[in-house]
Parts: structure tokens; C-alpha cells; sequence
């Protein structure tokens, strides 16, 4: 095992230990909820707040697996397609935000869980926004260094030689990277205090802006990594970087978009009285729909996107 190797294992074992306690504190806004002792978050009903922290415990103990499988002899055994599938959202959701949680907390704008909208305050003490917030970037930065380990021990040549390795590439145009680069930009407009297509002006905060500035960000990246993968420009580029950034980018752009789709959806079909959005709800739904499925082709076409068969493979 060398430097490496141990540096994956002790990031995915770190990775699991950070978010447990997000998972417990979920687990116990459920069970506090239904049994009446704890409040339930602005804008949902109790059997909303449930079903929304339900998934939340699912998807947080899918990523402690997922942690795991990185390190432990049983993940080389697992199946390919869902564990990759797993950790791809998983990190979508976690590593792309890390600056913005960096940022947040040097702002003083980290006010509890992003998937869940639940403010810190009487219901939700310091200590408790303070666990959460570890949990997110622990396991973001644990998977940033776990999951490039575990790849290179289970497909070592999938990021060998450089773009130009396989020839000349594609000269089609990568439809996905124009709708992801599309959807970036409308993104940044708003991050930088564009107008257009917001109904709910005032309820623009700091975080919303934080956020689709950060979401906007990796959406260029995931479409300019698809851009050069396809093209195989520029030739001397290694061929690892732009698939690990597509990854990211990619992974952000379907897993954010995902998870706020539905619950836009709601909004708009509920009209909760507390719950409301900056964004126009119509608008705000097809961009995450195309995020939805850009990110998806991204996906694939990096996935599918390698050396000709027998071509030379320069050194990277």
C-alpha cells in the first residue's frame, strides 16, 4: 500500500465518522417530530418535515457506505455501475459546495442544513448547526481524496496519456456542455445580482446568492470538461483533468438540481404560505430540469469518452 493508498483509506474512514452525526441528528428531528417534541421546519407540514428528513437519513447512510466501499476490501467486489453512480452523487452534492461552506462560515451565513432550509436558532442549537456543517465538509473533503484513490486502485488506466492521445476527436458539438454552460450563466446572473427571472426579490439572502454563484461555477466547469473531452482539445492536456472535473461539475449540476426540483414542484403546486422562493417557479423548474439532464449526459460522455484501442498513450 503506498502513500497514496493510505491517504484514501484514512479520508473514507474520516469521511463515515463526519457524517454520523448528521445522520443521528436527523434521525432524531424525525422521531422528535412524530412524537410531538420538536417543531418542524418553516414552510411543511409534519408529514412533509418527515418524508424531506427521511430521505435525508437515507441519503446520508447511503453516503457512509459509500465511504466505506471506498476502503474496504468488499468495495473492489461491489458492482461498478452503482456504487460509481452513488459516489458520483455524493460528490456532486458535498465537494463543489466546499468553498461555499468555507465561505459561509467566515461570513457568518452557515444557518443549518442546506437540504432541509431548517434555520439555526431555538429549535436547531450552535452545536448542532456546528455537527451538521462538519458533516458536510468532512465528508466532501474525505471523498475528494477517497474516491481518486479508489479509482486509480480499481480501473489504473482509465485516466493514463493525454486528450490528444486518441486522435483528433469529435468535431460535433457537444449539445450537453451548451445547455449545462446555458444554464451556468443564467446561474451567475443571478449570483451577481441579475433580476431577470426573479419574482421574490427580497428574499435574495446572502447564502441564495453564495450558492447559485457556486452552482453556476461548476456548471461552466462540467461544460467545458465535456467540451474538451469530446473535442480532445487541448492535445497535451492530461486526460485525467477533465474527467475529474467533469465528474464534479456534472455531479453537482444532477444532484443539486435533483434535490431542488421536487421540492420547486412543491411550491408550486402547495403555495405554502411561509415557503417562498426568489426565483419564478416556472423558470426555476426547467433549469434544474436541464441540469437534471445535462448532467446526466455529461456523465455518460465522459464515461464513454477514451483512447482508441491500440493508439499510443503518452505519458501523463
Amino acid at each position: 500500500m503506498d502513500r497514496w493508498d493510505r491517504a484514501g483509506r484514512a479520508a473514507g474512514y474520516g469521511a463515515a465518522l463526519a457524517l454520523t452525526p448528521y445522520l443521528l441528528i436527523k434521525v432524531s428531528w424525525v422521531a422528535g417530530s412524530l412524537l410531538g417534541l420538536l417543531p418542524v421546519g418553516a414552510g411543511f407540514g409534519k408529514a412533509e418535515w418527515v418524508v424531506l428528513n427521511s430521505a435525508t437519513i437515507g441519503m446520508a447512510g447511503i453516503g457512509i457506505v459509500v465511504a466505506l466501499a471506498l476502503v474496504r476490501p468488499w468495495g473492489m467486489r461491489i458492482p461498478a455501475a452503482p456504487l460509481t453512480f452513488c459516489a458520483w452523487v455524493a460528490t456532486g452534492f458535498l465537494v463543489p459546495v466546499l468553498p461555499y461552506a468555507v465561505l459561509s462560515s467566515l461570513l457568518g451565513s452557515a444557518q443549518g442544513d442546506p437540504h432541509s432550509g431548517r434555520q439555526a436558532g431555538p429549535s436547531m442549537p450552535a452545536w448542532e448547526a456546528a455537527l451538521v456543517q462538519i458533516g458536510f465538509v468532512g465528508m466532501g473533503l474525505g471523498l475528494a481524496v477517497a474516491l481518486p484513490a479508489y479509482l486509480r486502485r480499481r480501473w489504473p488506466q482509465a485516466f493514463a496519456g493525454r486528450l490528444g492521445d486518441g486522435g483528433k476527436g469529435s468535431l460535433g458539438v457537444p449539445w450537453t456542455a451548451v445547455i449545462g454552460a446555458a444554464v451556468g450563466l443564467i446561474w451567475l446572473y443571478w449570483a451577481l445580482g441579475g433580476t431577470a427571472g426573479v419574482a421574490h426579490r427580497p428574499e435574495r439572502d446572502l447564502t441564495w446568492h453564495l450558492l447559485s454563484g457556486v452552482f453556476g461555477f461548476w456548471a461552466l466547469v462540467a461544460s467545458a470538461a465535456t467540451w474538451a473531452a469530446v473535442r480532445g482539445r487541448p492535445a497535451h492536456m492530461p486526460r485525467w483533468a477533465p474527467i475529474v472535473l467533469g465528474w464534479l461539475g456534472s455531479g453537482s449540476l444532477f444532484a443539486w438540481s435533483g434535490w431542488k426540483l421536487p421540492f420547486t414542484l412543491y411550491v408550486a403546486i402547495a403555495q405554502p404560505a411561509d415557503a417562498v422562493l426568489p426565483e419564478e417557479l416556472a423558470l426555476a423548474a426547467v433549469l434544474h430540469l436541464a441540469a437534471v439532464g445535462a448532467g446526466a449526459a455529461m456523465l455518460r460522455t465522459l464515461v464513454r469518452t477514451r483512447p482508441v484501442p491500440g493508439t499510443p498513450v503518452a505519458a501523463a
